[in-house]
Order: C-alpha cells, then structure tokens, then sequence
C-alpha cells in the first residue's frame, strides 16, 4: 500500500541583526524567531520523540544565523527579551483590569506572561541556552536532518565572481562543521536560486562583469563542496531539459539521452516534482553534478497562503494587530480581508479542532497525490514540501502545532511516511539527469525580486566591491604565484615527461594551492586582520536579504541603511589595508575603528583569506 515519502523542508534564516537595532527592525526579528518558532519547533520534535513518533523533519539553517544563535550576547538578549514581554504583558493585565476591559482579554494578558516565561525556562533549562545545541542532539538521535545554505545568504546568480559562490558555500560546510559537527549533506540555495554553466553577463552594465565569460554551473560549485542535493522550484523543473542518466549508482558510467546505448524506460525524464533528479549544465557530468528535490507547488500553497490557505482560519492568532505599547497580540483573524478594527479576541482553546480538521485534510491530499502517481507510473512518489520555517510560529502562530499532527497522522499512514532528504536519495538513488533552467522561486520564478529598478543600484556596489576585493588579491599573488606556477609546471614536465596528463594537471594544481597559501600566509597579522574583516563586510553585504527587503518595502530604510553600512565599511578596510601594507601598528583612530567593526560584526571566526580563490 505503499506509495510514496514526504520530505517537509523547513528553511531557516535570518540576516545579519545583532548588534544592529532592536525594533521595528534588528535584533527583534532574531528573538521573536526564537521564542515563536525555534523554540515551539524544539519542543515539539522532542515532544513527538517522546511519544515514539520520530518526525524526520529536514531543516536547512544558514550559517549566518547559527553565528547570531550561537553568539554569547544572544543569550542574555533573549532572556531579557522574553523577561521584558512578560512583564509588559503582566502591565497589560494590570491596566485592563483598572479599566474594565473584558474578562476574556484580561485572561489573554496573564496567559502570555506566561508564554513568555515558559519559553525563557525552556530556552534555559531544556536547551541550555543553545538553540543549535538542541538541534544538534536531535540530529544526532536521527530524528532530524540539518543542511546548510549560503553562508550569507547571498543571491548565487548574480554574484559577479564564481569565487564569491565558492566562497559562500566553503564556508557554510567549514561553519557547519564547527557547530554540528559532522559535513553536511545538501544545501538550501538561497531564493531556491540556481544558474547553471554558460557564457553569462551581468544584468546591470558594470565592467568587467557586463562582458560575457564563461560561468560555472551552481550544482558544480555544490560538488566542489561535496554537497550533494538541494532544493529547486517546479517552474524551473517544467523548463528543465533530458541529458541522459548514469547507468549505476556510484555514478560513474553516463549515457547520453542520443546515445545508442541509452535505454529508454517507462515514465523516463517525466517533469514531475514527485520525482527527483541529477543535475548538471551539459553531458560533461564528470564537472559535477547535484540531486535536486522539487517544490509541489499546488501542495505547498495549501500552506503558503495566507488568503485561501490553513492561516487564513478565522480562529488562529491574527499577526498584525497588535496593543500599543506591548505589541502583544489579543486578537484573532476573525476575517483575513477585514479591517483591523473588526478583530476579535483571540481564545486558545478554539484552535484544536481546526488544526485536527486541517491536518487531516492535508495528509489525505498527500495520500491522494502519492496514490495517484504510483498508480499511473508504478513508481513511488518524492513528495518535497518547503517552508520559510518563520511560517510556523511567528507569522501562523499555531504552526508548529501544525506540524506535529501532520506527523503524528503520517506515521499512522499506509500510504506515506515521511523522510529526511538523505534517506530518500539512498531509497530512490536517483540516475536521471537533466539540465534546469536560471531561476528562483521567487516571482515569476526569475531574478525580478532581486534585480529590478529599485535595487539594481545595490548590485553596482556589489560588484564593485567584488571587483576591489579581487584586485587587492590580483595585487598580493599575481607575480610571485606566476613565478611559482612557471617553476611548478617546469619541475614537473621534466620530472615526469610520460606522466598523464590528467594526473600532471591535478599534482600541479595542488602544488599552485600550496603556492597560494604561502603567499597568503606572507601578510603580516594586521594586514591579514584587515583583509578578513572585509571579506565578512562584502560576506554580509551580499545577503539577498536586503534587495527583497527593498523590493517588498517591508523594511526598506533598514535595509538600504544596512547595505550602506557594509558597503562603506568594506571600502574603509580596503583603504586601511592599503595605507597599512608593509606595517604592523595602527594608529589609535584606526585601532578603535577596527576593533568596533569587528565587534559590531563578529562572524565566521573560522573565515581563512586563503577561500577567496
């Protein structure tokens, strides 16, 4: 009766707030994600353990939020956070009983003082503080699968240098590594955004990047890496092309689809999101491929929307009415088109029955999806669901409420049970391999979110930047690492005049990353200080954050202000370099400035210059 897996994905990430702001934007947005979803999510996966249930639940967390989570300010900033919204809720309790206000509301004020201090006792006594602690245990148990994303969540398209791709994803395995661990698996692409290999141009005319040149594909990069899957969106899974499949599972015998060895079979290269797939730019798979897993759109939305979807329940928590000056929120969604002034109270005992109902409603549409395919193509079905995990719990409060029943109703089902990402690529070993098309999951699954008239500007500074970076690099390495390669290539040629050639190349290209880490290692340690506090500015100056911050206007002046601040700090550090090249002292000036940057944007200690290459 088997027909098919569930792999709910749930993508988790934040930009770059510590030290930057606290309301309306800044480090709220960080404790408000801890205390409504990391927190409620924990709790309930541990929960669902507990009871024997084990959720299988995949999550991708981007390194620069596992830096903020794991920053040693976080901790007391949430404690005092949930200890400041308890008593503002235990002020409201005061003042609507003062005032006569219902008895009902007056109950919602003393029931989130206590939410609030609930969630500080767990994120204390439970988590020890830690909230990749908790996750890291549960990974551990297997009950969980963690990947990683771009290190800052940089937009991988549009990056002008494949150098600044590699670097985000060099580092995310390094900064995976330090806090779980082990390597990771598969990687969210940032905006499910994917280019592949071809003779690419930068949208906006800034030299040299505006001139076409040849691009490596992102699933070639992922390899590099040693990542093996990620996730893509239907879209571009509809416009994908057949290239052909790999004949064993090691991947290591490839036909051509025109190949005549190539053996059709049933339900070959179908374009289905049930089905999952190889990756790669061309036939020439041996430049790297990846696994893609593809977003059912039609399920998703179910979930997504917030007009016609789950969250739209008149009953649930309504997310934008909030009492001044607690921000807290009383009301319910009442209506997702009315005015906020028709709200009405919220009560946290109606919610049971919707989220049974809607539960159930959900698992029976997945059982009919499976059931369906596996009657019609014999195969069984990939169902891959993914969510921003910031819907469960922060925007649909009962979210992860959601989810627990939706697990505990899938593993009472004969039809479905759901599955990390890495167990169901060992279950399916997948061989088709097909081409994708440039895009994202954003809207009209292109660039348009991130590359538009509204912020196309943000793009010159990047790319300006990038172009900096390399030259101060070009500058440091280009002669010496000529000579070194020159040398190289001759003690080699003549030492080994029989040798492959292939075998020649890869001795020598490991002997030029010798070279280069020599060279690295040359810089004097202010100098070497400099140059890694600017790599993290342009790091974090490239998060795709900002353009879709801009784009949607939500917070558009936090973000411009925000991408300013990395943009000029960045070129302050480069000057800085430049004046102190050669020098090991620093004036008191530009000491207090460094040592401020460098507090005010401490990330990614483990960052080795040496990753820019």
């Amino acid at each position: 009766m088997h027909a098919g897996n569930l792999i709910l994905i749930l993508h988790t990430h934040l930009p770059f707030v510590l030290h930057h702001g606290t309301w309306p934007h800044g480090e709220d947005w960080l404790t408000e994600a801890i205390a409504e979803c990391y927190i409620p999510l924990l709790n309930m996966c541990n929960e669902l353990i507990g009871d024997g249930i084990i959720p299988k639940i995949t999550l991708d967390i981007s390194p620069v939020l596992c830096e903020q989570l794991e920053h040693p300010d976080t901790k007391n900033i949430f404690i005092a956070y949930c200890e400041k919204k308890a008593a503002a809720a235990l002020e409201d309790h005061h003042n609507f009983m003062n005032w006569n206000y219902d008895a009902h509301h007056i109950y919602l004020a003393k029931w989130w003082a206590e939410w609030y201090q609930n969630r500080k006792n767990d994120f204390i006594y439970k988590y020890d503080k830690s909230i990749i602690k908790g996750l890291r245990e549960l990974q551990n148990k297997g009950a969980i699968e963690i990947m990683t994303c771009g290190a800052t969540h940089g937009y991988f398209p549009l990056l002008g240098y494949d150098k600044s791709v590699n670097l985000q994803m060099k580092l995310a395995v390094n900064n995976y590594k330090k806090h779980f661990g082990r390597n990771p698996r598969g990687t969210w692409l940032p905006e499910c955004a994917y280019r592949p290999s071809y003779e690419w141009k930068s949208l906006i005319p800034v030299h040299p990047f505006n001139h076409k040149h040849l691009r490596r594909g992102v699933e070639q990069i992922l390899a590099d890496n040693e990542i093996f899957y990620f996730v893509t969106d239907e879209d571009l899974l509809k416009r994908s092309q057949p290239i052909g499949k790999f004949l064993d599972n090691n991947r290591e015998k490839f036909v051509h689809i025109n190949s005549p060895q190539f053996k059709p079979e049933p339900w070959n290269f179908d374009k289905s999101p049930l089905n999952i797939y190889e990756v790669s730019s061309s036939e020439k798979v041996e430049y790297g491929t990846a696994i893609c897993f593809t977003r059912h759109h039609k399920l998703s939305m179910q979930v997504w929307s917030g007009s016609i979807g789950y969250p739209a329940e008149p009953d649930y928590l309504d997310f934008h009415k909030t009492h001044y000056p607690s921000r807290i929120r009383y009301w319910r969604v009442t209506d997702a088109k009315a005015d906020m002034m028709y709200k009405t109270l919220y009560h946290p005992d109606w919610i049971w029955d919707k989220l049974d109902k809607q539960a159930n409603h959900f698992i029976h549409h997945i059982e009919n999806t499976a059931n369906y395919y596996k009657n019609l193509t014999g195969k069984e079905a990939t169902i891959c669901l993914p969510f921003d995990t910031e819907l469960f719990g922060h925007w649909w409060f009962e979210g992860p409420e959601f989810i627990r029943k939706v697990c505990q109703g899938l593993h009472n089902s004969p039809y479905i049970n759901m599955m990390t990402a890495s167990e169901e690529i060992f279950l399916q070993k997948p061989r088709q391999v097909i081409s994708l098309p440039e895009g994202s999951w954003g809207e009209n699954n292109n660039h348009d979110v991130w590359s538009n008239a509204g912020n196309n500007w943000t793009w010159q500074y990047i790319y300006d930047d990038e172009l900096r970076l390399n030259n101060i690099f070009e500058g440091i390495l280009n002669q010496e690492q000529n000579d070194k390669e020159n040398t190289c290539h001759a003690e080699f040629i003549s030492a080994s005049p029989n040798s492959n050639e292939g075998i020649l190349k890869q001795v020598q290209n490991d002997k030029i990353k010798d070279c280069h880490n020599k060279i690295i290692a040359k810089l004097n340690p202010l100098e070497q200080r400099i140059l890694k506090q600017a790599l993290k500015e342009l790091l974090l100056l490239q998060s795709s954050d900002w353009q879709f911050l801009i784009y949607t206007n939500s917070a558009k002046d936090y973000a411009e202000q925000r991408f300013s601040y990395h943009h000029a700090d960045f070129n302050k550090l480069c000057d800085l370099f430049e004046k102190y090249k050669g020098k090991s002292n620093l004036s008191p000036n530009d000491a207090n400035y460094i040592s401020a940057t460098e507090q005010r944007n401490s990330v990614f200690e483990e960052l080795e210059l040496d990753w820019w290459k």
